[in-house]
């Protein structure tokens, strides 16, 4: 355990941080399974948009790095565009 106040006070900011990211990932990962097993159905558009909605969201807020959301987006899309056709 940390002596410093300072670093106290950080370690209680990080520990809010953590639990509210994990909550962004665990959606994100929640999103995108929805939206792969949707594919080929009528609400596949719907299910998809919301997907790259939360990933753009995540990324704003810092929970993910951006190529990770663009390479996460990148694959949803293909498989949507496979299942369509």
């Amino acid at each position: 355990m940390a002596n410093i106040k300072s670093q106290k006070k950080r370690n209680l900011t990080n520990e809010k941080a953590r639990i509210r990211n994990k909550g962004v990932r665990s959606e994100l990962k929640t999103r995108l399974k929805s939206a792969r097993v949707a594919l080929g159905t009528d609400a596949a558009s719907d299910t998809v948009a919301t997907a790259q909605k939360r990933l753009d969201k995540a990324v704003t807020k810092g929970v993910i790095h951006q190529n990770q959301a663009a390479r996460r987006t990148s694959r949803l899309m293909k498989a949507a565009n496979k299942a369509a056709s």
